[in-house]
């Protein structure tokens, strides 16, 4: 049994839909990260898992317990959940203690009982010592850490984490990345983990469900998600920053629209695959080459400087291909650049249609997979 189930979600505010269809099953122990641009509809998801928001239509199940559904509604302090915000909500009135010690005293947990389970949470997240001290005499990462302990006092089935860590500076967020983690993995406890963070989702997440425009367009694990993305949009999102017009050439091959440059250059392809479309990459998908087969020249462009490395933006056929090198090439010098990895889409008439009919039109039409240079090689 799931630990938390969404069947068919919908959510409409003033007849627009923000939410559209969701199905997921979170199961025991897992960390599922509700990944996307804003507006994407993650955080709404969440607030309907919370009791905070009331669907359109559809159903939510608890650990088999429908929470929401057609003539039923259990409120948030029903749902057997806790929740995390972006700006922490700790009350600034209470101590530490207090803090954490507030789900239990509302259930009614005797005083002895709700100390000693305070301060066996202010252990777990590292806040021995502490329980005295007020909010404002805490650090922005030991505030998230009581919100985080407050909201595992009352042993919660599902902890619902809504951008928690988006507030602190780069250097906490990757701390408090491992701590959440280490906690999950620690006390088998199940999240659903809304963030618009790649990198925080691939380090974190079990699985990534990828969301746009009020749908899920892939659900996988972070590998899948990032090596193969089911579509333009995930792709993009997941650090594709550039996509190149082509048209299938043959078996795994695809020729490059170029403008007059029109090179064919191998790209795994599903059987079948014919016509037009796009093949994205990443600018770590990209090496400077000698010349060769499946190499492209160009002019150096623009060139960034990243902190050990460089960022090259090179003119090929109207096109600024990035390129991460060591190498400081001039601005105008000629290089020649091979495309390790490459994703195909084929062309459709909306980019972004929902991943359950993109699904559907890669299955017979198209692959999006990783290319690396030995596989190229072999072929």
């Amino acid at each position: 049994m799931p630990a938390v189930e969404l069947r068919a979600l919908w959510k409409e505010f003033d007849g627009v839909a923000a939410v559209r269809g969701v199905d997921l099953a979170v199961s025991e122990g897992e960390l599922v990260a509700l990944l996307g641009p804003s507006g994407c509809g993650k955080t709404t998801t969440l607030r309907m898992i919370a009791g905070f928001e009331i669907p359109t239509r559809g159903g939510i199940l608890i650990r088999g317990r429908t929470v929401s559904g057609p003539g039923q509604f259990a409120p948030p302090e029903r749902r057997d959940a806790g929740l995390v915000f972006q700006n922490y909500a700790v009350w600034p009135h209470m101590t530490v203690e207090a803090n954490v010690g507030y789900p239990l005293k509302v259930r009614g947990v005797g005083a002895a009982e709700r100390r000693s389970r305070v301060l066996q949470m202010l252990d777990l997240v590292q806040l021995s010592g502490l329980g005295d001290r007020y909010p404002h005499q805490l650090s922005g990462g030991q505030q998230q850490r009581v919100a985080l302990a407050r909201a595992l006092s009352k042993e919660p089935a599902v902890l619902l984490l809504d951008e928690p860590l988006s507030n602190l500076d780069a250097r906490l967020r990757k701390e408090m990345r491992i701590e959440i983690k280490t906690l999950q993995r620690r006390l088998g406890i199940t999240i659903v983990y809304v963030t618009h963070d790649q990198e925080e989702a691939l380090s974190m997440a079990d699985r990534i469900a990828v969301m746009g425009q009020g749908v899920v367009h892939q659900l996988g694990t972070p590998e899948e998600v990032f090596e193969r993305p089911a579509d333009r949009f995930v792709a993009e999102f997941m650090g594709c920053t550039t996509f190149l017009p082509c048209e299938v050439a043959g078996p795994n091959r695809v020729r490059l629209l170029l403008g007059a440059e029109m090179p064919c250059v191998f790209c795994p392809l599903a059987p079948g695959a014919a016509g037009r479309g796009v093949v994205g990459l990443r600018a770590q998908d990209v090496r400077l080459a000698s010349d060769g087969a499946d190499t492209l020249a160009g002019h150096a462009e623009l060139r960034t400087y990243r902190g050990g490395s460089f960022e090259v933006l090179v003119g090929i056929g109207g096109q600024a291909i990035p390129v991460i090198t060591d190498t400081p090439l001039a601005e105008g010098s000629a290089v020649r650049l091979a495309l390790t990895r490459l994703y195909f889409f084929p062309e459709t008439r909306d980019a972004t249609m929902s991943g359950r009919a993109n699904k559907a039109l890669l299955a017979s039409t198209s692959a999006s997979a990783a290319l690396d240079t030995s596989t190229a090689n072999d072929g």
